[in-house]
């Protein structure tokens, strides 16, 4: 993947998971990667960690909800070394239960990281990219961009907007020069499941039954990542248990169907015994 070789990217969320791998192979390949997080010390990690190995590499605090900090970046990035190549747009939360255990506050900091951050840095590193008459906008999705999962809505909700997004997009920049792909990954090993929200779920419980033998290494998902990227891949999928579950929806919908309601099963029980209580309450 020579093609990366002193080339300029933007990651954002690259202070863990998907997006800290994606800076440092990025490194490895030779390019110029600037590492925006709102972590600013985990951000500093990643860069040094590049830079520590020969890389190029610095770090920028970025809140993706702010337009105009991440108007401002994009900005000053292409005007630092007179391009900017790739914009990986990779920064999101995850939340977990029952849609009518979401408050309206988790409904919008979802769709403002989630969803408002990717078209944020998609917005503006388009503008930049036509101008300059190349460039690839990368935008992080999910599995769940491509297929529906219970429990999950507003995280569902966000993902297949990006998915929307990255897909009229690319249509619309094919011929100005800009590229557009959207990586919807299905389970990777990353901190994602520990840091995420769960209202009115056992916590615990919830993370005992993720089936970790599913979970894709981080490293092998963001080989595939920049394998797509380079191939120019409209949507990457990262591993052969994603393409099996895309495949199903799309063929097999009544095997989403089940799953989706044995994943349910729980909630429907407590608001079923909710419901029980609550008419021996009113007798």
């Amino acid at each position: 993947m020579d093609e990366f070789k002193d080339k300029v990217a933007i990651v954002t969320g690259g202070a863990s998971g998907i997006g800290r791998e994606l800076c440092r192979q990025l490194g490895g390949h030779g390019a110029v990667v600037v590492v925006a997080d709102i972590n600013r010390q985990g951000s500093e990690e990643t860069a040094s960690s590049i830079t520590g190995s020969g890389g190029r590499a610095r770090a920028a605090l970025l809140d993706v909800t702010d337009a105009g900090e991440v108007l401002k970046l994009i900005r000053d990035t292409a005007g630092e070394y007179g391009r900017l190549d790739y914009m990986f747009n990779n920064a999101g939360i995850a939340v977990g239960g029952d849609a009518r255990d979401m408050d309206w506050d988790l409904w919008r900091r979802v769709l403002d990281i989630n969803l408002m951050g990717v078209i944020h840095g998609s917005r503006a590193a388009y503008s930049v990219m036509v101008e300059q008459g190349f460039g690839h906008i990368v935008n992080t999705a999910s599995g769940a961009g491509l297929f529906p999962i219970a429990n999950s809505t507003p995280y569902v909700t966000t993902k297949h907007g990006v998915v929307g997004l990255s897909r009229s997009l690319r249509a619309e920049g094919a011929d100005l020069g800009v590229k557009v792909s959207v990586v919807c990954p299905a389970m990777v090993d990353t901190p994602i499941f520990e840091d995420a929200t769960y209202p009115n779920l056992d916590r615990e419980k919830f993370l005992a039954n993720i089936p970790r033998f599913l979970l894709n290494d981080v490293k092998d998902a963001v080989k595939a990542i920049l394998r797509g990227v380079s191939r120019n891949q409209g949507i990457i999928i990262d591993s052969r248990y994603g393409r099996f579950m895309w495949w199903t929806y799309r063929y097999l919908p009544a095997l989403t169907r089940l799953g989706n309601r044995f994943a349910a099963r729980d909630t429907r029980k407590r608001f079923r015994h909710n419901r029980e209580d609550n008419g021996q309450q009113a007798e």
